[in-house]
């Protein structure tokens, strides 16, 4: 596929009337609106922002970029677009500008259209091409520049770099992987070939790695150098001279990152160790580094709680449905064949779930030495491992020794910071023969970690089993008041970000009481979040719908999609509201959620999976009730929403 494919006729405009930055991105959004591109324009716009936001697209010379990969695009589509009076774009150059190119990509853009569009971002910095498109007056006069560049590419060919040519490596990325990538690529190739030294590039796209450095690149380079937004495979240039520079400087500061390398003034990379990293996080605050392991750890962990959290409920399930002998009771869940083997395949799954919140916090703090120590702690946190006088017989007598303690989701919460911790100290604090390096990484410090951490958790995990355990006891007896208030509380937190660290807080919260209830017919808590994270979406809906007035069309249309949102407990789905009105819907949507979740608690209705919204709906002790609550909240969401948002 071409550029030209994207870059379609009827989207074109030739006289773009916006003075502003804004104006610009709305009038060129409104476009795709109307040619069914896009289906939302507040949603698709605040994609565009929030890229914006990151650096701008405005890349100098004139030319601008704005683009965003979204649910809401129906088909990739590239609008051209040219000012004759230019727009403050707050461009890298401060210079004004005068072509645009917005760049429309659905969600599951394949690697042919990505393909297609660093096409274009190479175009736009070859010599002549924007002067020749500013010169171009009708749809067909820019196709025509755009065919003859392509044939001109398709005429070139490769030459050798000659021998004892300076030879540079270099790695382009930015955060979407659609423009700045391929345009740093190409700036690095241009300026190369004008100072006679031969480069090679690897791009970090959106559709992957191209043209991967090997091994050997690395090792005849002069040195490196890294445009990029985000991360990228740093380990591999150990030793070699390296300078790392956001994605705009290659585009803009080309010559002068190769100078750096030519003259020897780059600096020779270190891949980090443990002082390195301690450091980088110090530049943190302990809030902001305790968010970010944490969050490692449970976006590990949810795969295997949803997936064996649902195959426990379905095994249940199927046992209700098929019918248990009362004198089998005690059985349910286990007792038809089918509900035997749904329940072993999930408890299979579910026993991974503290083991690998555990070990990926751990990862996130010590990288993969850390990982060991922190499954292994993960492991004593799920199956109980302890010091002293602590298992009671019936009688009253202790006895001595190790015994079965498990301390479940905090313990390893603990356990899994604290194995990431020692080790970090010891990467930083064991100091080894130049000849053992290698040998640190794999033997020394996932031995001595492992030791360390396994021996520490034996005590932590006796204080930690009585927290666990008075927890579970609590939320197990929950009932009246403490119920509805603990529904209140979290499913009001599910709607105060939407997504952001308050709302993933309560949702762990919930997850970490499903483990320790599933069996006893699920938790009340989960139960509360779910509901409480479905009401927003669901309330912009009633919003729109009772309020006309109030919204624009694209708006409305935008309520319908949060239906399915709603739905499926995708409370993002009511973010672009929250963003554009917060005063008015942050409010009116932590009222409605706080409502579901407390009448969920105070019902008592339980729930055995951790997401899924209406499609485990019938693994509710009381779907028709939950639902029910589920609705009320999100009326009173969305006529406190509608009523208090002003009229456009």
């Amino acid at each position: 596929m071409k550029i030209q494919d994207l870059l379609k006729k009827d989207l074109m405009l030739l006289d773009l009337q916006a003075i502003s930055k804004e104006m610009a991105i709305d009038e060129m959004i409104t476009k795709l609106v109307e040619k069914d591109i896009v289906h939302d324009f507040d949603i698709f716009k605040k994609g565009i922002m929030t890229r914006e936001e990151q650096m701008t697209t405005g890349l100098g010379d004139g030319i601008a970029m704005p683009h965003a990969k979204n649910i809401v695009v129906a088909e990739p589509a590239v609008l051209f677009a040219k000012s004759n009076k230019g727009v403050d774009y707050q461009s890298l150059d401060g210079q004004p500008t005068d072509l645009f190119f917005m760049i429309a990509a659905p969600q599951g853009a394949n690697d042919t259209h990505l393909a297609a569009l660093a096409e274009l971002s190479q175009y736009l910095l070859k010599d002549g091409f924007a002067d020749k498109l500013r010169a171009a007056n009708t749809p067909e006069e820019v196709i025509a520049v755009f065919d003859a560049a392509s044939e001109k590419a398709e005429a070139e060919t490769v030459v050798a770099p000659a021998e004892g040519q300076d030879f540079i490596v270099a790695v382009t990325a930015c955060t979407t992987g659609i423009a700045h990538t391929y345009m740093a690529e190409e700036s690095l190739k241009k300026v190369a070939a004008e100072m006679g030294v031969a480069i090679k590039i690897e791009t970090n796209g959106a559709s992957g790695v191209g043209n991967k450095l090997t091994a050997e690149d690395i090792a005849k380079a002069k040195g490196v150098i890294i445009a990029a937004d985000k991360a990228v495979d740093m380990p591999r240039f150990n030793g070699k001279p390296l300078v790392s520079r956001p994605v705009a400087d290659g585009i803009k500061k080309t010559e002068e990152l190769i100078n750096i390398i030519l003259n020897g003034e780059a600096e020779t990379y270190v891949a980090k160790d443990g002082a390195q990293a301690a450091a980088s996080e110090e530049k943190m605050s302990a809030g902001q580094a305790f968010y970010k392991h944490l969050m490692s750890g449970v976006s590990q962990m949810l795969p295997f709680v949803i997936g064996g959290g649902i195959m426990i409920a379905l095994a249940f399930l199927f046992d209700n449905i098929l019918g248990v002998p009362k004198d089998q009771l005690g059985n349910l869940g286990s007792y038809h064949e089918i509900s035997s083997t749904f329940m072993k395949i999930g408890q299979a799954a579910f026993g991974f779930m503290i083991p690998v919140f555990a070990g990926y916090v751990a990862y996130s703090i010590a990288e993969k030495p850390g990982m060991v120590a922190g499954f292994v702690t993960g492991a004593i946190a799920s199956n109980g491992l302890a010091y002293g006088k602590i298992a009671y017989a019936a009688g009253g007598e202790a006895t001595a020794g190790l015994a079965g303690v498990p301390s479940g989701f905090l313990g390893a919460l603990v356990g899994g910071f604290l194995a990431g911790y020692l080790v970090l100290a010891l990467k930083k604090y064991v100091k080894v023969p130049r000849s053992l390096e290698g040998a640190k990484s794999i033997l020394i410090l996932p031995l001595f970690g492992t030791i360390l951490t396994g021996l520490a958790m034996l005590a932590v995990n006796i204080p930690m089993s009585a927290i666990n355990t008075a927890l579970n006891d609590f939320l197990n007896g929950l009932s009246g008041s403490s119920a509805v208030l603990l529904g209140l509380l979290v499913g009001g937190m599910m709607a105060i970000d939407m997504g952001g660290p308050v709302n993933k807080a309560a949702y762990v919260f919930g997850t970490g009481t499903l483990a320790a209830s599933v069996t006893n017919g699920g938790s009340i808590v989960m139960a509360a979040v779910m509901a409480g994270g479905m009401v927003p979406p669901l309330a912009v809906f009633i919003a729109t719908l009772l309020f006309k007035d109030k919204f624009t069309d694209e708006e409305r249309d935008s309520g319908l999609t949060n239906i399915i949102m709603g739905l499926s407990f995708i409370t993002e789905g009511a973010i672009p509201f929250a963003a554009a009105d917060p005063a008015r819907a942050i409010p009116s949507f932590i009222a409605g959620s706080a409502i579901a979740g407390g009448l969920v608690g105070l019902a008592g209705i339980k729930l055995m999976a951790p997401h899924g919204g209406i499609f485990v709906i019938a693994l509710t002790s009381n779907p028709f009730l939950y639902l029910a609550f589920v609705l009320v909240g999100a009326i009173i969401s969305g006529v406190l929403f509608g009523y208090l948002r002003k009229a456009k």
